[in-house]
C-alpha cells in the first residue's frame, strides 16, 4: 500500500514548465579545455562550462559545498561535458544543505523532469579493470583523437577522487544518431574512488552507466531519464546499493545489464532498489552477465541466454533520504 500510494503521487503531479528561450546572463567565470593543475571553484562563484572541460592526469578539480556549474548547450563534438582523464581526479563534496548542481545555462528554476539534452554530462575515467576488446579503451560519447577518452587498466584501488551530494540535470547532448552522453558515465573507475548521494534527472540518454571498473556507489536517484536508467557494461564489479529510478513517460528501461565483451569476467551487485512506475519498468539482463539484482517494485525482468544473473523483488524497502535532492524540492515524491 506504500509504495502504491507513491505511485500514484508520481502520476499525478505534474509541473508545468516555462522554458527560458535565452541563457541567463552575467557568467562569474567562464571554464573551457584543459585543467593541468589543481584548481578551486568556490559557492561564491558562479561557473559556466564551454565545450570540452577535461581535468588531466595528475591535477585535481575541488568543488566546494554548494558551488552551481552550469552548462552551455551545442550539439556533437562541440557539446559541454566535465571529463575526469585517466590519473585526474575531481573532489567534489557537497552536503544535504548545500549540493554541488551541475545543469545547463537555460536554468532559472522553471525547467522540469521533460528539459533533457541540454549538455554533455559528467564522464570520469579509471585505470581499473574493463572487459573490453582492448585496454585501455576508448569511452564512448568522447572523439577518438582528443587523447583524454582512454579508460580501463589493471589497478582495482584506482582513485578517481569523490563525488558526494551531487546533482547533474538536463545533461545527455546528443552527438550523433543513436550516441548520446550519460548524465554520469564511470569508464574503469576503480573502488578508490567516492560516488554518494548522487542524483540524475531528465537526461536525454542512460542516468548512470558503469562500462566495467569496481567502484562502489550507493545512494543513487536517477529520475526521467530518455534511456536506461542505470546501465552496466563490461563485467563492471563493483556495489550499487540504495539505487532508485523514478520512470519517465520516455524511459525506456530501468536497468540494462550487459557482461564482458572481452575475456576478463567479474560479478557485480545491486542491492535495495526502488522502482517506481506508473506500471511496470522494464529490467534487461544481456551478454552473459553475472551477479545479482535486489529491488522493489514492478517489473518485466527479460533474461537473454548464457547470463547468470539472480533477481529478488523485494518488499517495503526504506528509501533512502533524498531530502536534498531537485525532485523532492518539487514536490514529485
Amino acid at each position: 500500500m506504500k509504495r502504491m500510494f507513491t505511485f500514484a503521487a508520481v502520476a499525478a503531479l505534474v509541473l508545468t514548465s516555462c522554458k527560458p528561450t535565452e541563457p541567463v546572463e552575467n557568467r562569474d567565470k567562464v571554464i573551457t579545455g584543459l585543467i593541468t593543475e589543481d584548481t578551486y571553484w568556490y559557492a561564491d562563484t558562479l561557473y559556466e562550462m564551454s565545450g570540452k572541460v577535461v581535468v588531466e592526469d595528475g591535477a585535481t578539480l575541488f568543488i566546494e559545498a554548494g558551488t552551481t556549474i552550469q552548462a552551455r548547450d551545442g550539439q556533437g563534438s562541440v557539446s559541454t561535458a566535465l571529463i575526469i582523464a585517466q590519473g585526474g581526479k575531481i573532489e567534489a563534496v557537497g552536503t544535504p544543505q548545500a549540493p554541488i548542481v551541475f545543469t545547463s545555462i537555460y536554468d532559472q528554476g522553471q525547467l522540469d523532469e521533460s528539459d533533457q539534452g541540454l549538455w554533455g554530462g559528467i564522464v570520469v575515467l579509471g585505470k581499473a579493470p574493463i572487459s573490453a576488446d582492448a585496454t585501455p579503451s576508448l569511452i564512448e560519447g568522447i572523439p577518438a583523437n582528443v587523447g583524454y577518452g582512454e579508460y580501463g587498466g589493471e589497478d582495482i584501488s584506482d582513485n578517481s577522487g569523490v563525488l558526494k551530494y551531487v546533482s547533474i540535470r538536463h545533461a545527455g547532448t546528443l552527438l550523433g544518431d543513436g550516441n548520446e552522453l550519460n548524465g554520469l558515465t564511470l569508464g574503469g573507475v576503480g573502488n578508490g574512488t567516492v560516488v554518494d548521494q548522487i542524483e540524475v534527472v531528465g537526461n536525454l540518454d542512460d542516468g548512470i552507466e558503469f562500462f566495467g571498473g569496481c567502484v562502489n556507489a550507493s545512494n543513487l536517484l536517477v529520475w526521467a531519464q530518455g534511456d536506461d536508467a542505470y546501465d552496466i557494461d563490461q563485467a563492471y564489479g563493483g556495489v550499487i546499493s540504495n539505487f532508485v529510478n523514478v520512470e519517465g513517460s520516455d524511459s525506456d528501461h530501468a536497468l540494462e545489464i550487459d557482461g564482458p565483451e572481452g575475456t576478463y569476467s567479474d560479478t557485480f551487485k545491486m542491492e535495495n532498489g526502488i522502482l517506481i512506475s506508473t506500471d511496470s519498468v522494464e529490467v534487461h539482463i544481456r551478454d552473459g552477465a553475472e551477479g545479482e539484482v535486489s529491488f522493489e517494485g514492478a517489473a518485466n525482468v527479460e533474461t537473454d541466454p548464457g547470463t547468470n544473473v539472480t533477481v529478488t523483488i523485494l518488499q517495503d524497502v526504506v528509501m533512502p533520504d533524498f531530502s536534498w535532492t531537485f525532485t523532492y524540492s518539487k514536490g514529485k515524491l
